[in-house]
């Protein structure tokens, strides 16, 4: 099973990629997340992928989403595929609300160095890793590159949220911790400690981003954690933690990558809570990249594949129309560009980064006339199809200028369709859709019933 690490399509704007979450336009109230494999800790961002963890995070979050609308609203719409979320905008408040249960985590390594006041609230002495606090107590974040512990009087002061709506906050985080205890108590689990984050609808608090999952949640086995409080092993990314803080104080710096015996625990860890929690087994797509892009042309978000017109000047463009056009009756998703190789070919890279690693499948067709250096700067650079279109004006341009187009470097497998219309056709057959080669099929068996059709007609007639 391979991991989703990141997730690039030119057919949804990106707005924000997160230390985990994707975040993409769908329209003015609604946006795509999608929650990777990627896994961060202590603010940064781990460069090895933990499989099949998006969709523990996603399909959990969902879980917990609808359990917890009667205590306060919520954002998600539905779920898409095994890593993807339909969900309605919201401001974010740049508060994370933290409540803990148990003095564990930073809040123990902290006191264990003499802490005794967390974001505020006071702390008795005498108390133990993991132990049990009196009762649960809430301790805000600032939500920032590095987060920051902050009092409900700074965060007012700071203009962050004001202190009636923070006072609300702490009222619903307190009563959504209730919940995530009575709930995971059920299963025999412990739910150490939170975050929560939540952000305005139409003036509305909402809750948003995830909710008890073990990326955001100190997560124990009850049964185990009564044997031995201060060795229960985490069900959680703390077993990461762990694994980082070891290694710090080994090398002196937090490693950027993990071993293969981490991944693999952290995997076996995760699917094990999501199992407990929801009674459910993960779908575990061998590919989650095909899942999700799969997920989101059912869900009419995305077309099946794109072709992208990369033309080398503006004059190109009635060229570039005519041959959207011709690909207009496919279902595929076009784009127009412009970028000259002689002319502004550090742009290159830019295009290469939009087109080279998506979801979908993709063709570039390169517009450009003479001395064509376009189809082959974008075939050398990208892994998918280039096809040059040229906007040839008649027979005499074609003759003087078809020589640039049709020889290319080696490594460099730009082809090259004189006729718009074979150039259509040679990138739809290109993107190599079961649902393109399909209908493609079709019409060839129309042509040749077509050609039959014409031949007995004449033949009948010569009789």
């Amino acid at each position: 099973m391979s991991g989703l690490s990141n997730v690039n399509t030119p057919q949804l704007k990106l707005l924000h990629r997160g230390k985990v979450r994707d975040s993409f336009r769908v329209d003015d109230r609604t946006r795509l997340i999608v929650v990777t494999d990627r896994i961060s800790a202590f603010d940064l961002k781990i460069e090895t992928p933990i499989p099949g963890k998006g969709e523990v995070l996603n399909k959990l979050a969902a879980f917990w989403f609808h359990r917890t609308r009667d205590i306060v609203p919520n954002h998600l719409i539905r779920t898409v595929g095994t890593h993807g979320a339909l969900v309605r905008e919201a401001a974010p408040i740049k508060v994370e609300v933290i409540v803990r249960g148990y003095m564990a985590g930073s809040m123990a390594r902290g006191y264990s160095q003499g802490l005794r006041v967390f974001s505020g609230v006071t702390v008795p002495e005498g108390l133990t890793e993991n132990g049990r606090l009196p009762r649960p107590i809430v301790t805000p974040t600032t939500k920032e590159e590095s987060d920051r512990e902050i009092t409900p009087d700074a965060i007012a002061a700071e203009g962050l949220l004001s202190r009636a709506h923070y006072d609300e906050l702490e009222r619903i985080a307190l009563a959504l911790f209730a919940r995530g205890t009575e709930v995971l108590a059920e299963r025999g689990l412990l739910l150490a400690d939170t975050k929560y984050e939540f952000g305005f609808i139409d003036g509305e608090i909402v809750l948003i981003d995830e909710i008890h999952t073990p990326d955001s949640s100190r997560i124990w086995d009850a049964e185990r954690y009564a044997l031995a409080p201060a060795e229960v092993p985490p069900l959680d990314k703390e077993f990461v933690r762990t694994h980082m803080l070891a290694e710090k104080r080994r090398t002196g710096s937090y490693p950027r990558t993990l071993p293969t015996e981490i991944v693999e625990e952290t995997i076996r860890r995760y699917a094990t809570l999501y199992t407990r929690v929801t009674g459910e087994r993960l779908h575990n797509p061998a590919v989650p990249a095909n899942d999700l892009r799969d997920a989101l042309v059912a869900e009419g978000l995305i077309k099946p594949g794109f072709v992208a017109l990369v033309m080398g000047s503006p004059k190109d463009r009635a060229h570039a129309e005519k041959l959207v056009g011709m690909l207009r009756p496919y279902g595929v998703h076009t784009v127009m560009r412009v970028c000259s190789a002689h002319k502004n070919g550090e742009r290159i890279p830019e295009l290469v980064a939009a087109y080279g690693e998506t979801l979908e499948p993709g063709v570039v067709i390169a517009i450009a006339g003479e001395s064509n250096g376009l189809g082959g700067a974008l075939a050398a650079n990208l892994p998918i199809p280039v096809i040059n279109a040229p906007p040839f004006a008649d027979r005499a341009d074609i003759a003087l200028n078809v020589a640039s187009s049709l020889m290319m470097p080696s490594s460099t497998p730009a082809s090259t369709c004189i006729r718009p219309d074979n150039a259509a056709q040679a990138a739809i057959r290109a993107l190599n859709v079961p649902a393109l080669r399909a209908r493609l099929s079709a019409e060839i068996r129309a042509l040749k019933q077509s050609l039959l059709e014409a031949d007995d007609e004449l033949s009948g007639l010569s009789a």
